[in-house]
């Protein structure tokens, strides 16, 4: 495993990281806490160091599963989330900061993360959704620079609404922001735009999620695959959506000569080729899917020649807006 910085925050993370939403088992149908708890401890050994939770998880379920795995191992990064007050994502234009993210319950829901992750200080807490709106409210500003000075937290990020790159850009010109999770794979290249420049002159850290494009990048998504009934991919491949995606990975297959079974590999050094990108956090929940994902620590960036015929596959669409 390769590590890199999280922008300016001197805290170092494995290139692959570990997305813990799956193991929340809020959205995400039939994980099994031994399975994920063995899938934990097996990513670290591998040498995953970065894991990302949130406490919308499951209700804090993943956090939970977490502090079993690690307890307070300072060997290990661990970045968790504060939901939308409204429970509402992504964050809806026009929305009043109180409705989101007033002060005194984002801080009550750090306090909770901590209890949860059984810890007394977070390495990084991000907030869930953003609207680069409230960039220039006094009430967040001064959130933000209480979490900083409380000694609860070591860094604070934002998680960027889906497809929406450039919707940090002013919080980001504050300068009380460390870091920034956004949806990056090879159909959304759009942070390479504006947001990755900005981060690599500032020294703002890149999480680079959903990787896969919730399976249709790694090769699970076909015109027959089934999802369990209340998995929420049924909605987001729902209609014609699995015919159209398999049609473009068959099509990246042809154009890179890779195989179904390579396409996740290629899917994550997509990702970490841009040297703005500090980690990237697919989701694990068996064990046989870690060993595949650290991998493409090892086999490192993409070539260039590879990179180019990629960039035709730009493909920018929301499918989580139903």
């Amino acid at each position: 495993m390769k590590y890199r910085k999280l922008g300016n925050t001197g805290i170092e993370v494995s290139e692959i990281g570990f997305g813990a939403w799956g193991i929340g088992k809020s959205q995400w149908i039939g994980a099994d806490d031994n399975v994920s708890l063995s899938t934990l401890k097996v990513a670290f050994d591998f040498g995953i160091n970065f894991f990302d939770t949130a406490l919308a998880y499951g209700d804090g379920h993943s956090e939970r599963l977490l502090a079993r795995a690690f307890g307070k191992s300072a060997e290990v990064v661990i970045a968790s989330k504060a939901p939308p007050l409204n429970r509402v994502w992504p964050a809806r234009k026009g929305t009043p900061l109180r409705e989101v993210f007033p002060g005194e319950y984002v801080l009550k829901s750090l306090d909770q993360s901590l209890a949860n992750l059984q810890r007394d200080t977070l390495d990084l807490y991000q907030f869930h959704v953003w609207n680069d709106e409230w960039a220039q409210q006094e009430e967040w500003r001064k959130t933000v620079e209480k979490m900083k000075t409380s000694g609860k937290v070591r860094a604070i990020g934002l998680s960027i609404n889906d497809h929406q790159p450039a919707n940090a850009l002013a919080a980001l010109a504050t300068a009380l922001i460390d870091s920034v999770q956004v949806i990056y794979n090879i159909f959304d290249q759009s942070p390479e735009d504006r947001l990755f420049p900005y981060c690599r002159r500032h020294g703002i850290g890149v999480i680079a999620r959903v990787p896969f494009d919730e399976g249709s990048l790694a090769g699970a998504v076909h015109p027959d695959a089934t999802f369990p009934p209340a998995d929420f991919r049924n909605i987001y491949f729902k209609g014609n959506r699995k015919v159209e995606v398999w049609s473009r990975v068959q099509k990246i297959l042809a154009d890179t000569h890779a195989t179904v079974n390579e396409l996740p590999g290629l899917a994550l050094r997509f990702c970490l080729t841009d040297p703005a990108v500090s980690t990237v956090i697919p989701g694990m929940r068996r064990p046989e899917r870690v060993s595949a994902n650290v991998a493409a620590s090892a086999a490192g960036p993409l070539p260039p020649a590879i990179i180019e015929k990629l960039r035709p596959h730009r493909w920018v669409r929301d499918y989580y807006s139903g």
